[in-house]
């Protein structure tokens, strides 16, 4: 939530006298501010509900979005598991396998990792301005998820190298509609302030999807030899299907937009519209730039390139998991029990993650949070390369996923917070974001080699990780420039505006909040 500032004698600064005092809000009184400006402002409230009491359309809110939780979110978590399990797997059937079965060396299992992403990181964008032309996004999502897995469980027929190559490339392609077309969903049903919450659950699902695919893996590949079919290949044929029928039954349940929602109550209908309407009034509603003319924003502004560095050296620190199973493998176990060790560190990493957001939101923190993550990486990777000891090697295998999502999620906070307008601008940031900074999973896939040290791997994400740290300080300290002179003279206040700030935000006393 940006800073504003009160005037004691009118609400607008620019009808206040220069001696007039100004007083800091608290974050509620910010809240009632925009709330009350907006209400003002934006749609006019429908007839269903005007004559209710404040009390009475809370009550009333309160229920609604219960309601949407119960159905929505469910669905959207079980898909982000499977979405991460799928995508896994990969790794995991190295244990079992997949690399004698097909002939493929090591460079060559590297390339089969890295290629999911010549899939993956092009068409998020494509598939999300699709997404936006299409009347149902939520069976869009669903449908996506049947074919993603088809796609997977197709990779249990893969006789060659080159076959997998084209599977995993189809998969990227499949997989790609999820992520950023569930961020698109979901700001379609929840309100800025609900939204935060609901990405944070869906994170913990991924941790959990990640851990979860260590116990399908280690049960799946108990089939190994069944039916003359190797256990690798029952991952992928078991987790496809499973994937497949759980996108099935999502399409039946999942809701559309709430104007048209059967879930929700006329009234309530009326009511989910209005709300994101009237918030929409603070900035988005009256928005004048063209999705063009905000890419040219985004590519011009140095706070957005900003970002996109750091979540490349976020997603190369990241890229540990794509490879967990194998670095897990190093400390000796046998092959079942290797991939049940894989399952406590994401479990770990759900908890922290929570934690987390939880001190994010309620303190409006997240520089030190970045800090503090990117201090333990540290420790984790000097630890791997220091030591093969089973028991330091784990304490830093523990952490590795914790430390890895943490900045990430707290970098996609910063950008919709810092460059919150105008809104084709903050849409072009983190499209950016994901496609270019998702770029390191193709380069660090090549690193994880000479086993069981790793030394390359573990040396060059400790390097971003240095990168990551000394970037995101130069960032927080331009950002505190920025706020003094958003705080000082007009003469001031229009230098700032250089740098992307709207007119409406330093009307507002809107300021760079979390660093």
């Amino acid at each position: 939530m940006a800073t504003h500032t009160h005037h004691l004698n009118d609400s607008h600064p620019h009808n206040v006298p220069s001696d007039t005092p100004v007083v800091p809000l608290g974050d509620d009184d910010i809240i009632k501010h925009e709330h009350d400006h907006v209400e003002n402002a934006a749609a006019p409230m429908p007839d269903s509900f005007r004559d209710m009491t404040e009390d009475e359309r809370k009550a009333m809110e309160k229920k609604m979005v219960r309601k949407m939780d119960m159905v929505i979110m469910p669905i959207m978590g079980v898909l982000y598991i499977m979405n991460y399990v799928d995508r896994s797997a990969l790794s995991a059937s190295k244990v079992y396998g997949i690399m004698e079965d097909l002939n493929m060396t090591t460079t060559d299992f590297a390339t089969a990792i890295s290629i999911l992403f010549a899939g993956y990181i092009p068409f998020q964008i494509p598939s999300n301005l699709v997404m936006t032309k299409v009347s149902r996004p939520g069976l869009y999502i669903c449908s996506a998820a049947v074919i993603w897995g088809a796609v997977s469980a197709c990779t249990a027929a893969a006789k060659t190298f080159h076959h997998l190559l084209v599977i995993r490339v189809m998969l990227g392609v499949t997989e790609a509609v999820y992520f950023p077309g569930m961020i698109y969903f979901l700001s379609a049903w929840y309100t800025k302030n609900e939204l935060g919450k609901r990405l944070s659950a869906l994170f913990m699902f991924q941790m959990v999807g990640n851990a979860f695919g260590g116990f399908v893996a280690a049960a799946c590949l108990t089939l190994d030899g069944r039916y003359g079919i190797s256990g690798w290949r029952w991952l992928f044929i078991v987790e496809g299907v499973v994937t497949i029928g759980c996108g099935m039954i999502g399409a039946c349940f999942m809701p559309e937009f709430p104007h048209n929602a059967r879930l929700l109550k006329p009234i309530e209908r009326e009511y989910a519209v209005w709300r994101l309407e009237m918030e929409a009034g603070a900035g988005e509603a009256n928005e004048d730039t063209s999705t063009l003319g905000g890419f040219k924003l985004a590519l011009l502004d140095p706070k957005v390139w900003t970002m996109v560095w750091c979540m490349g050296m976020g997603q190369a620190m990241g890229s540990i998991v794509n490879f967990f199973p194998v670095i897990v493998n190093t400390l000796g176990y046998n092959k079942t029990g290797t991939l049940l060790l894989t399952a406590p560190p994401y479990l770990l990493a759900a908890i922290v993650f929570y934690t987390i957001s939880y001190i994010s939101d309620r303190r409006n923190m997240m520089y030190p949070i970045i800090m503090s993550c990117l201090g333990v990486a540290i420790i984790a990777y000097v630890l791997a390369i220091a030591t093969l000891k089973v028991p330091a090697r784990y304490v830093a295998m523990m952490l590795m996923p914790s430390v890895c999502s943490g900045p990430q999620i707290m970098l996609y906070k910063t950008l919709n917070v810092h460059m919150a307008r105008p809104y084709p601008k903050r849409a072009a940031g983190v499209a950016m974001m994901n496609a270019i900074g998702g770029l390191s999973n193709v380069w660090t896939s090549y690193l994880y080699y000479d086993a069981p040290h790793y030394y390359a791997a573990f040396g060059c994400v400790l390097g971003c990780t240095i990168s990551f740290m000394i970037t995101i300080t130069l960032y927080k300290m331009y950002v505190q420039r920025m706020n003094r002179l958003l705080g000082g003279t007009p003469e001031q206040q229009r230098q700032a505006m250089k740098s992307g700030v709207t007119q409406q935000q330093v009307d507002l006393g809107w300021r760079y909040i979390g660093y």
